[in-house]
């Protein structure tokens, strides 16, 4: 076992309350793209903002026509052995949660009950009505689109639909964001699982779990603000390092 290993199997084996927190890098290990990356969807393309959206016609159906392009990926994704990994603690008891900066459901497709994840970003599996409320599930939505009018309709009020998602200039849900507050403050050990950690709220989640005496473990192929204060910081992908983690773990139990 080398020392990345064996440190980061021994911080989480001795830990009872894991909170885990992901970002991009575990989602294109599923095959869906980065978007903010270079050559991403919010290079090529000016993003829709949420007003714009509600209140112009022409932006709402270019939003659609987006969502559409990139639809497939998600809805075929299937979650890999980060996604697993958070599972195989949640059978054992020690993890009070996930919180994710994606938008995709992979968390909840590897089988973490919806309760046990915060969507800080909303989820795109899912398309609600901006005035009732209204929620079904997109693919349901994405087989009917027309994308030559202004955007499907919710069929209970007549009201906007739109996939359950964060969009640019919408304000994150504040209970969400509380949520991802209260795992961080209650945690004794955090895994970072392909964050950045530069996009706030957000990232402050980590933050909070540091100070109040949380031990912090990053994986992810690029530098982090927090690389200084974690226990250990891993430039590796996540799939390869994982499988070499729950190896360990396996045999240690």
């Amino acid at each position: 076992m080398n020392a990345e290993i064996d440190r980061f199997v021994d911080i989480v084996s001795r830990s009872e309350r894991v909170v885990g927190f992901t970002g991009a890098g575990i989602s294109t290990e599923s095959g869906i793209p980065d978007y903010r990356g270079k050559g991403g969807i919010w290079n090529r393309f000016q993003p829709v903002y949420f007003d714009e959206f509600v209140h112009n016609p022409e932006k709402r159906l270019l939003y659609w026509q987006r969502k559409a392009e990139t639809w497939p990926a998600i809805r075929d994704a299937l979650p890999n052995p980060g996604h697993e990994f958070f599972v195989d603690l949640h059978r054992g008891g020690s993890l009070l949660g996930v919180v994710t900066q994606n938008i995709d459901g992979l968390h909840e497709k590897s089988g973490l009950p919806s309760d046990s994840v915060v969507n800080l970003h909303g989820n795109t599996l899912e398309t609600t009505c901006l005035s009732c409320s209204y929620r079904v599930d997109s693919d349901e939505v994405f087989r009917s689109l027309d994308l030559k009018g202004e955007g499907p309709r919710c069929p209970a009020c007549g009201g906007l639909l739109k996939p359950n998602t964060i969009s640019f200039g919408q304000q994150l849900d504040a209970r969400t964001i509380e949520r991802g507050d209260e795992l961080a403050r209650s945690c004794d050990c955090m895994v970072v699982f392909g964050s950045t950690l530069v996009v706030y709220p957000a990232a402050a989640i980590p933050e909070v779990a540091k100070r109040n005496g949380a031990a912090l473990l990053i994986v992810t192929l690029s530098e982090t603000p927090l690389d200084g204060e974690a226990e250990l910081s891993v430039r590796r992908p996540i799939g390869e390092f994982v499988a070499e983690v729950r190896a360990a773990l396996a045999s240690a139990s």
